[in-house]
Formats: C-alpha cells, structure tokens, sequence
C-alpha cells in the first residue's frame, strides 16, 4: 500500500512539474512575441509646426510636408548669416548635421567665420519655392541670396541650394548643403 500512495504522489508531483513546465514555455513564448512586436511595429509621431497643416513622421520613412518645413528652417539657418550671429550660426548648424559629418562641416564654416570676422558682411536669403525628395533625402531651394555690407545691399543673385539629409529611426539630420551650379540645375 506504501508503494501505491508513494507512486499517486510521484505522478501528483510529475503532473504539477509538467503544468509548471509548459505554463513556463507558453509565458516565453509570449514574452519573445511582445518583444518582436514592439521592435518591429512602426513609430509614429504627429507634428504640429508652424503651418497650417498635420505632418507625419515615422520610422519608414519622411513624409515631404515634414521634409519641406525641416528644409525651409535649414535654409533659413543656412543661408542668413551676420558677424554678430556667427558663433550661433556655427553651432545650430552642427546641432542638426549628422553626427558623422560634424566635423568636416565644422572647419567648411570655421573657415566662412574666419573670412567674415571683423566684416561687416552680412547675407540673408529670399526663398521663391522649396523642392523635396523624400525617397533620395534631398531639397532644393530656390531664392534670391542678398549680400549686404554696412546698410547697403551690393548684390543680390537668384541662387539654388541643394540640402541632404539622413533619416534614421525618427531623426532628420543634416548631411551637408551647397550651392548648384549651373550644369546640375540644367539637368535638375
């Protein structure tokens, strides 16, 4: 009788251990489904800039609403520029370049400070439109570059710049800019 109890218990035991056992499996399961699925399931954010319109972001890819209003900010950052401003002018500019073309772009602009200190030079841009390519993440704009030395403005000429970007997760960052010249605006 000894034998019959110790073998009900044992297969009491084996039946709980193995409850146990799958409630452990289906509890990883579903641990490593959750996980997957919050990796994988798309990011989204809603912008409300300046505009009046709603703009999208997500981790995929950049709506061109979202891309023409970080551009036409760049450009305005980019392309106004006075010698009281160029510390500020240096350092937003780096804020929102690509972390791995900071530097390269840092010593192009270290090099304009140099040229203008002490000037009195300043340049601001008049923009006529903005054109964007999300796939390829780059942006056009168009706009008449004025240069201004003490009070009087002593060029002003219809200029086309072109920005490229970097998208990674929900991040716009600047990859560098400069001015088309003629060849590429014919073809573009």
């Amino acid at each position: 009788m000894d034998i019959s109890i110790a073998h009900e218990t044992s297969q009491r035991t084996l039946k709980q251990r193995n409850l146990l056992a799958l409630a452990c499996l289906v509890l990883g399961v579903l641990l490593v489904v959750m996980f997957v699925a919050a990796n994988t399931r798309d990011r989204e954010v809603i912008l409300q800039p300046v505009i009046p319109q709603e703009m999208r972001i997500s981790n995929g890819e950049v709506s061109p609403e979202y891309l023409e209003a970080v551009t036409r900010d760049a450009a305005q950052l980019a392309l106004n520029r006075s010698p009281e401003t160029l510390g500020y002018w240096v350092d937003s500019l780096v804020k929102i370049t690509a972390p791995e073309d900071q530097g390269k772009l840092k010593s192009e602009l270290m090099g304009i400070v140099a040229n203008q200190e002490g000037s009195q030079v300043t340049q601001f841009v008049t923009i006529d439109w903005i054109r964007v390519d999300p796939e390829n993440l780059t942006s056009k704009v168009g706009g008449v570059l004025h240069t201004v030395v003490g009070s009087r403005d002593v060029r002003q000429e219809h200029k086309i710049f072109q920005f490229n970007w970097k998208y990674t997760g929900l991040s716009l960052k600047l990859k560098g800019f400069g001015v088309v010249v003629r060849s590429e605006e014919d073809e573009g």
